[in-house]
């Protein structure tokens, strides 16, 4: 009888033990029923940078510098950015003009381990500052290889390269691509290795992984012509269900400008947003390079700036409320005063624009919109400036500003006024 009442005792606490727990919480940001990113427990919002050189800088190789990347995740953290979008490798030979190095894929399925083990040592820093990432494996822009390099390797003749031949010549070669089930299945092979991973430094699988936020299908993929915009759509949606099928834990996303990089269609962004396998939107806004400040009148043209950047997303936005779904400006950016790269040079009409973006995000995130956050391109931060070095060339140090543009360019140097205005916002978002 003793035993029997000592064993409903025992019982009786685990009941009330059971009772009392509170519920497991889903560690990996993911999407709610009311369109929020979710991120333990909590509404995830954030503005984060893009940090796209991030493994190369993690590795002990060529282009690795850790003890940079450690004091470039201290300062980032410090002023409460958590978020970063980053290159999970280039593509293709090292030492062609205007394309960051060195290459993590060097051939198709052929890996240089030095970047892997880069990639990993980048994702174990992350996680042990409690910081999250966006890794795009794509790219349409041949900065890092991408539809250019794949097109190569699957008999399409020698890639363009758009600083030699013009860019004219480069848009007619990639539009290849959506075209081409041999070069797609190159990048599908690449897809499955780098999401099977396992990393070496925490033994943590990729899939399994909280660190990760989301894998993004390409930066700015897009469709080069209006014949190319269905197989594009289908494109997407076959890539979106790749990553599903080996990776259910994690968000997928796009790495769309939005309706620029659709061809101007709205509609094809929008059928390609709308798929269950992309769980949330991304757009860019770029006004030097759309046209809507120039070089000699960025402070006077201001203005109407703003009015495009409010008009562009109000339309994208109007698309995530129809289907519940976040949206996240993951690259803007604006030019240094006078159009100058160096460092030195102020950011006054930049600082202004940062400024209204995130009054917008705030503004409709205070409404109940759906607007999650931004990452800024792109981080400059400790960087050296090369003199003389208006292009990265091999051996400077890298800045936001892939090898194709200005060094400084659009950079966000650690001694930036902008800093104070990144700062200033996050804390806002506590």
């Amino acid at each position: 009888m003793r035993h029997f009442f000592l064993l409903l005792t025992i019982l009786f606490f685990f009941l009330m033990s059971a009772c009392t727990s509170k519920p497991v919480v889903n560690t990996f940001v993911h999407v709610n029923e009311n369109g929020q990113l979710i991120r333990n427990g909590k509404p995830y919002y954030y503005v984060g940078t893009n940090f796209w050189y991030g493994a190369i800088l993690g590795s002990e190789g060529e282009g690795g510098n850790r003890e940079r990347l450690h004091k470039e995740l201290d300062f980032l953290k410090s002023i409460g950015v958590n978020n970063l979008r980053v290159l999970v490798g280039a593509d293709g030979e090292n030492g062609v003009k205007s394309r960051v190095e060195p290459s993590l894929q060097v051939a198709p399925g052929v890996y240089n381990d030095t970047i892997l083990d880069g990639l990993d040592y980048f994702m174990d820093e992350l996680r042990k500052r409690d910081m999250t990432a966006v890794l795009y494996l794509n790219n349409s822009w041949e900065w890092s290889g991408g539809y250019s390099v794949y097109l190569q390797w699957s008999g399409h003749g020698k890639a363009v390269v758009p600083a030699i031949d013009g860019w004219p010549a480069y848009m007619e070669y990639v539009k290849q691509f959506q075209q081409s089930d041999s070069a797609k299945a190159l990048f599908a092979n690449y897809v499955k290795d780098i999401i099977t991973r396992t990393n070496r430094y925490n033994k943590i699988k990729y899939v399994d992984d909280p660190t990760l936020m989301s894998w993004q299908i390409g930066n700015e993929p897009r469709a080069f012509s209006n014949e190319n915009k269905e197989p594009f759509a289908q494109w997407m949606a076959d890539v979106a269900a790749l990553i599903k099928s080996l990776d259910s834990n994690h968000l997928v996303s796009s790495g769309s400008e939005g309706a620029w990089g659709c061809e101007g269609d709205i509609a094809l962004y929008e059928k390609i947003h709308s798929d269950a396998n992309i769980d949330y939107l991304n757009i860019h806004i770029w006004p030097y390079n759309w046209g809507w400040v120039k070089a000699d009148s960025l402070k006077e043209l201001l203005p109407r700036a703003k009015e495009n950047t409010k008009r562009y997303i109000d339309e994208h936005i109007a698309i995530a409320e129809k289907y519940r779904k976040p949206v996240v400006l993951e690259e803007f950016g604006f030019p240094r005063d006078g159009f100058q790269f160096s460092k030195e040079t102020p950011t006054t009409a930049r600082d202004e624009y940062y400024s209204y973006v995130f009054d917008l995000i705030r503004q409709d995130r205070e409404d109940g919109g759906l607007f999650a956050g931004c990452n800024f391109w792109a981080w400059g931060g400790f960087a050296a400036q090369t003199p003389g070095h208006v292009y990265w060339e091999k051996g400077d140090d890298y800045t936001g500003d892939p090898a194709q543009e200005e060094q400084g360019l659009n950079s966000v140097f650690s001694t930036d006024t902008t800093i104070e205005i990144i700062r200033a916002e996050n804390e806002k978002l506590k």
